[in-house]
């Protein structure tokens, strides 16, 4: 199981929000290099940023900082979400040494750019479906579709793409625990590694998913919890570690 800690860019600095709401933001830190270097010294292997103004826009916007991160943690496999709407933009992340890059608004409202890719970058596309009430949410959560959260996997899934990160909006930043129904639902009609985000709490959360890592569950993106203290990531890493096969 595959723990991965959130660095939520937001005017350059490491926030939260809660249910995606721009207007409801909790800074954390001025210096998300800072927080990226003390998530790798305790132990994370992945790393998940998310260009939030960039969502918003359609354009990268943080993306001097994230090549900032990448330059300090060569070692660290970087994934980041957020504005990427090009191919211009995959080519420039993954030519700076970002691992893997996510597409969430374009490959709802374009779906064949998302096999374009998968084609073009192989190994590097992931796709984030963000969801409320099963329904797929673009442009940094604030439209949602009449897409069904599963039928858009299965047709990702025959596109190429590595993995889907899957985001339950109404838990996002709520501390009130995983939708691992839905999360399980998703991961088991899939072939391809699922990522649950959205609602970890805290050390209950992270064994309720282990238990079902054979589900296809690969790995989990947690955010608040890690900067809030209600759960303690090197901890984590450890339980995870005990409860799976070698906490990978």
């Amino acid at each position: 199981m595959l723990l991965i800690p959130a660095i939520d860019l937001k005017d350059g600095k490491c926030v939260r929000l809660r249910q995606g709401e721009m207007n409801d933001v909790t800074v954390f830190s001025d210096n998300p290099v800072e927080v990226a270097q003390r998530w790798y010294d305790a132990g994370a292997r992945r790393l998940h940023m998310v260009d939030l103004d960039g969502a918003t826009s359609g354009k990268p916007e943080n993306a001097g900082v994230i090549h900032e991160v990448v330059e300090a943690l060569p070692d660290m496999d970087i994934q980041i979400g957020g504005g990427i709407r090009d191919e211009d933009t995959i080519e420039t992340y993954l030519e700076a040494g970002v691992r893997y890059v996510i597409l969430g608004t374009k490959a709802v409202n374009a779906p064949h750019f998302v096999g374009d890719v998968c084609v073009e970058f192989p190994g590097h596309i992931i796709v984030g479906l963000d969801a409320r009430n099963g329904k797929v949410a673009t442009d940094g959560w604030s439209k949602l579709s009449h897409h069904d959260v599963v039928d858009m996997a299965k047709h990702f899934e025959q596109d190429g793409v590595e993995a889907i990160i899957f985001t339950d909006i109404g838990r996002d930043g709520m501390m009130q625990g995983l939708n691992l129904e839905s999360t399980v639902e998703l991961a088991s009609a899939v072939t391809i590694p699922v990522f649950a985000s959205g609602g970890v709490t805290n050390m209950s959360d992270i064994e309720s998913l282990c238990a079902v890592e054979e589900e296809g569950l690969q790995g989990v993106i947690i955010g608040r919890a890690i900067y809030e203290g209600t759960l303690d990531f090197k901890a984590a890493m450890v339980r995870a570690a005990e409860l799976t096969d070698g906490g990978s």
